[in-house]
């Protein structure tokens, strides 16, 4: 993690806890994802204490703390319409599939698995009859 990129990020906003979200933006767009040094620098920087920023980073989905995404990001729905229609079984089946579980990614780094809600697909919500050996719970 460069901090002195954090540091020039964080200037680039006068240093303003107004702007707080869009300098977490920014350090996610550099780093792919939010690095604890970085929450703790932006904190220090902006005279907030840490829980506040880290609050900011996890209420919003499109952050990550963990680690940075494979090369192809896979999503899986469980908004309402895609829960009720087995996305539950579909994020089952990927994870089974990838070996790994939902906000992970694969150990050589080629894909991520995340949940999220409502892709604005739902008349494309999963349908049994498409699954072949998925069945609803």
């Amino acid at each position: 993690m460069n901090l002195q990129r954090v540091d020039e990020i964080i200037d680039s906003y006068g240093a303003d806890r107004v702007f707080a979200l869009s300098i977490l933006q920014d350090i996610q767009a550099e780093c792919e994802y939010l690095p604890r040094e970085a929450l703790e620098r932006t904190a220090e920087r902006l005279g907030l204490p840490l829980g506040e920023v880290h609050r900011l980073a996890t209420f919003f989905w499109a952050f990550r703390l963990e680690q940075p995404p494979g090369e192809r990001n896979v999503k899986v729905c469980l908004g309402t319409a895609c829960h009720v229609r087995g996305g539950v079984q579909v994020l089952k089946q990927v994870e089974k599939g990838l070996h790994v579980k939902a906000g992970e990614t694969t150990p050589d780094g080629k894909y991520s698995l995340e949940v999220v809600r409502c892709l604005a697909a739902v008349p494309m919500a999963p349908w049994w009859k498409w699954m072949g050996n998925i069945t609803p719970m």
